[in-house]
This record gives structure tokens, C-alpha cells and sequence, in this order.
């Protein structure tokens, strides 16, 4: 095996499985199926909303995949992921890429803020490689438009199935 490949055979990989939370039968089966699918190989990164993050969710579970839920405050959704301490850098970069920041209540923007350790990380210099998601229409709504902000200025991919799936 070349240095490269048994290089990239140890990084992490890492995928965000993100989404609205009024999704369909059918979108809640394709992403527990990706979540089983990629729960092998790859890390989800979600943020244990209900609809679209909760079916990634389970999926990875399913086979006890690897997981980093951000929340945006303890027990969020009943979650009992330990990833919810926002810091005053991810809030700055949320800012940035927020258009009505100033007019969000604290709550909203703890919940934007979440979104960007979805796409960064932990450490916020560690990007997703990539996003699977769903938003009505494939339009950029709710809080999932403010991940695809982030991840549109960082250059990563987004497979937004709202774009296929009618």
C-alpha cells in the first residue's frame, strides 16, 4: 500500500447527516439506510433534531457506528450527547454566516451555532468531507440553510435530496 492510501486508510472520515425535520416515510427510510450504510467507514456529524438528524441517527446506532451529535444545550430533544458547550469562536463564525443574526433570540442562535461544529468539528479546523440532507424543495430553509452556508464557503459538497425527491 503507497504512503498516501495507508494515510488516508487512518484519517477519519467524516460525513453530516443533516436535514429538516418534517421529512416523509420514504426520506426517513433512505437516511436510516444511509446512516447504516456509512456508520462502517465514516463518522455522522447531526444535531439530534428530530426528521431528518434523528433518522442518521439511528441509523448509524443501528451499527454502532461513530457519532458526533452537537446540540445546543444539555438534553436537547432528550438527547444524551455530552457535545453541547458552545464557544464564543463557533458563535462568531454562526454570525458571519447568519443573515438576521442580530434579530435572533438566544435560543436561535444557540441552535445556529451548533450548526457550525456540524461542518467544522469540535476543534471548528476539521471539515465534514461531505452532506447528505433534505430540505423541502431543496431550497436553502430553516436552520439546516445555515450548515449549507458554512460548508458552500468551505468548498464541501452537499447531496441535498429536496432536489431529487418530489
Amino acid at each position: 500500500m503507497g504512503k498516501c492510501r495507508f494515510i488516508y486508510y487512518f484519517m477519519k472520515k467524516i460525513y453530516t447527516g443533516i436535514g429538516s425535520r418534517d421529512i416523509s416515510e420514504e426520506v426517513s427510510i433512505l437516511f436510516k439506510g444511509l446512516g447504516k450504510f456509512f456508520a462502517k467507514n465514516y463518522i455522522l456529524r447531526s444535531g439530534g433534531a428530530d426528521g431528518s438528524d434523528k433518522a442518521f441517527e439511528i441509523g448509524c446506532d443501528s451499527k454502532d457506528g461513530q457519532k458526533e451529535i452537537y446540540i445546543p444545550w444539555k438534553n436537547f430533544n432528550d438527547s444524551n450527547s455530552s457535545l453541547y458547550n458552545i464557544s464564543e469562536q463557533a458563535e462568531e463564525i454562526a454570525a458571519k454566516f447568519h443573515p438576521y443574526w442580530n434579530n435572533l433570540k438566544q435560543g436561535a442562535k444557540k441552535l445556529h451555532t451548533r450548526n457550525v461544529f456540524q461542518i467544522l468539528g469540535q476543534d471548528l479546523k476539521t471539515p465534514t468531507s461531505f452532506i447528505l440532507c433534505y430540505t423541502k424543495g431543496g431550497k436553502m430553509v430553516g436552520g439546516t440553510a445555515q450548515a449549507l452556508r458554512i460548508a458552500e464557503a468551505y468548498n464541501i459538497p452537499i447531496m441535498n435530496y429536496g432536489l431529487i425527491l418530489k
